[in-house]
């Protein structure tokens, strides 16, 4: 993990909407080169958090800086050349093509005297084939499914071609092949081609698997960060979702396992079942 300056970082923000804030005096530091991974309960401030760091959202207090720079001095263009972002919810435009969308991504490098180039098509065809949308070119994006279209505004992120990614719960809608496939994708940018992302998800076994570096929040606060083998115990898992597990190695990869606990009744129901099978 590189041990540069944070590109992206939260400097104690406070953030929320309208007058209820969900965090205050946050302050978080992305690392470069990593794939970082922010967990936690619904309604903890995650995509509130990536909102905020996209500047789709002003924190009322504190600065997010991108760069070194407070990331609202930069213009908007200028800030999406830098860094990309697949908003947890995307509406498209009536009517328009998968490939007409996934060409948006490239809006960023467009300027007055350099509109479409060579660069611009190879991008969109590399992003479009990586997310295995290719064949639904010509389709509209609103006759897709809500898994083909969650992978349609992964491949407009990625024609951005930005150094950092903010991806809010990309893996929505997507069946279990699906999510792992896009989940190897997003690790083949990290470590292949240097991409820093940061990604919210639910499924902690999910994280622990693909995550460099994990934020566990809760109630619009960190309570633990690093290395998801340093962060994932049973006592925060059980802290933070009010889970009771077991933590072991995933005989694949190596990385945490959250196995939940049995309920007593179910114990219970388990052990009834196995008695009537002995008397039988």
């Amino acid at each position: 993990m590189n041990s540069a300056p944070s590109r992206l970082s939260a400097n104690d923000i406070t953030i929320g909407y309208d007058k209820r804030v969900i965090s205050a005096d946050l302050t978080v530091a992305i690392p470069d080169g990593a794939f970082t991974v922010i967990v936690g309960p619904n309604a903890c401030g995650k995509s509130t958090l990536l909102r905020a760091l996209s500047r789709l959202l002003a924190p009322t207090a504190g600065q997010v800086l991108l760069d070194g720079k407070a990331i609202s001095s930069y213009p908007a263009k200028e800030v999406a050349r830098r860094l990309g972002l697949l908003p947890q919810t995307s509406v498209a435009p009536e009517g328009i093509s998968v490939g007409d969308l996934v060409a948006r991504g490239r809006y960023p490098h467009q300027k007055l005297i350099r509109q479409w180039s060579t660069a611009d098509e190879a991008a969109v065809v590399a992003a479009m084939a990586a997310t295995g949308v290719t064949e639904l070119s010509a389709r509209l994006v609103d006759e897709l499914s809500g898994g083909q279209r969650q992978r349609v505004w992964v491949a407009m992120v990625l024609a951005q071609q930005t150094p950092l990614m903010l991806l809010d719960e990309p893996t929505t809608f997507l069946d279990i092949a699906h999510q792992i496939e896009l989940l190897e994708l997003f690790a083949d940018l990290n470590r292949d081609h240097g991409h820093t992302l940061v990604a919210v998800l639910h499924d902690l076994n999910h994280a622990c698997r693909y995550a460099d570096h994990l934020i566990a929040m809760k109630d619009g606060a960190v309570v633990a960060e690093g290395a998801p083998a340093q962060v994932i115990t049973a006592e925060l898992v059980e802290s933070v979702f009010g889970l009771r597990c077991r933590i072991i190695d995933d005989p694949e990869s190596g990385t945490p396992l959250v196995i939940p606990r049995v309920r007593e009744r179910e114990r219970q129901r388990v052990s009834e079942t196995s008695t009537w099978k002995e008397l039988l």
